[in-house]
């Protein structure tokens, strides 16, 4: 496995080593020495996988409390993954980076505890699933605005096309009104 830092040094770009032969293909997703010695000490506590269609955007979820850290892939068509730093402590907060995880890149992105989460399906439809380092807990879930003009994300939106959103993505606060990490 190869481990990249992004633009946001906490935030890891894994590439998986793919086996490839007549029969199809096998690689590893999680190896606990492997992440570790690649800079990712985790323990995960849940596993979840959502489905989508195209120009759905899921997110920026987070939990001020149980905050998780999430290792991101898409098992079926392409996704832009998007972490945004919410730790006012860090030199790197309110900044946000972006990649391109899919089924043929087969990449996967750590995003960890004190990051909000989201993407953006780009193909006819994706399945992503992810690994999290601590339980879903309502209670602490919250949003951040999708297109906050503070946080700036360039999302790969055709012209005119406006993303599909649930109705907690639709209210979600801008950084400055949101519930923060220290």
């Amino acid at each position: 496995m190869q481990f990249e830092a992004t633009t946001i040094p906490d935030v890891i770009r894994i590439t998986p080593r793919v086996l490839t032969d007549e029969r199809g293909s096998f690689m590893e997703t999680w190896q606990g020495i492997k992440f570790r010695e690649g800079g990712i000490d985790a323990t995960f506590a849940q596993d979840n996988e959502s489905s989508s269609g195209q120009w759905v955007l899921r997110g920026l979820h987070f939990q001020i409390q149980q905050a998780q850290g999430k290792l991101v892939r898409a098992v079926t068509g392409e996704i832009f993954d998007v972490a945004v730093d919410l730790r006012r402590s860090s030199p790197t907060f309110g900044r946000w980076v972006g990649e391109t995880l899919s089924a043929a890149n087969r990449r996967m992105l750590w995003v960890p505890a004190g990051f909000a989460h989201g993407f953006l399906v780009l193909s006819h439809s994706a399945q992503v699933a992810y690994k999290a380092t601590d339980y879903y807990a309502p209670t602490y879930e919250r949003c951040l605005r999708w297109d906050d003009p503070e946080v700036a994300i360039r999302w790969p939106l055709p012209p005119g096309v406006v993303p599909i959103l649930g109705a907690k993505d639709r209210a979600a606060p801008g950084l400055k009104d949101a519930d923060l990490f220290p």
